[in-house]
């Protein structure tokens, strides 16, 4: 299962512990990590059994979970630039006063206000996914939509993608199979979605590659292997370095 499959399907509890097991691994659900049971992982001297040192590994790569979830994009969270600086104050522990300094806007009465606003969309989260759990249990003409990648730069309707449509445009743009040629690459943005989705697939986590390993990678996908990095780059499935020395596959 993809990192970003895996990340939509976790509960809410699996979300704030950051990782899930799978079988007999521990797997980071923010960036894909994983440690095997009975494997004992050394670091900095110390000797970690395997969901200790996925613990350690959140802290270090991560900071927290939270941390994780505040940077990802606002059409995700929900949060407006001003509530999303508030929470990482109120996160560090910051009172009112404090909130209000930092910030410097209005009086603790006006941060006080905030919290209220904040404690307000939790309510109406909690009703809404109530409502959505029972909604699945009557909805029997729901389709299923593809997860979108929770490191998309660009979240809107190119996203509006079903299973079925999703195996249907990869059958038309990769008759060979997925591994194979590409026939050519829509400007249709849900397509592109579709056609870079598979294609970043061919890519390994956690795994530095240097700019002529990525073309050497893509050059069989595609003849202009330079467009299909850049959007790869684009629509977040990749990222590098700003010198171009290193690129990864983003969690």
């Amino acid at each position: 299962m993809e990192v970003s499959d895996q990340f939509w399907q976790a509960s809410i509890d699996d979300w704030k512990r950051g990782y899930v097991k799978e079988n007999e691994y521990f797997c980071c659900l923010l960036c894909g990590k994983r440690t095997e049971v009975g494997i004992i992982y050394p670091e900095s001297g110390v000797l970690y059994e395997a969901e200790r040192y996925m613990k350690w590994h959140i802290q270090h790569a991560h900071v927290s979970v939270f941390h994780y979830l505040i940077g990802l994009d606002k059409k995700l969270t929900g949060l407006t630039d001003h509530q999303n600086s508030l929470m990482k104050l109120f996160y560090e522990g910051k009172n009112d006063s404090e909130v209000q300094q930092a910030m410097g806007i209005g009086s603790a009465s006006t941060i006080r206000n905030h919290r209220f606003g904040l404690k307000e969309k939790e309510r109406q989260a909690k009703v809404f996914l109530t409502m959505m759990e029972l909604l699945k249990e009557k909805d029997q003409h729901a389709p299923t939509f593809v997860d979108i990648h929770k490191t998309a730069t660009m979240v809107d309707e190119r996203y509006n993608v079903t299973q079925d449509e999703y195996e249907q445009i990869v059958k038309k743009y990769f008759p060979e199979g997925t591994s194979g040629k590409l026939t050519s690459f829509s400007q249709q943005e849900k397509h592109k979605f579709v056609v870079l989705r598979e294609i970043a697939k061919r890519f390994e986590q956690d795994r530095f590659y240097g700019e002529k390993e990525v073309n050497e990678l893509l050059k069989p996908a595609f003849h202009d292997y330079v467009k299909i990095r850049r959007y790869l780059i684009e629509y977040g499935f990749l990222d590098r370095e700003e010198d171009g020395s290193q690129y990864w596959l983003k969690g």
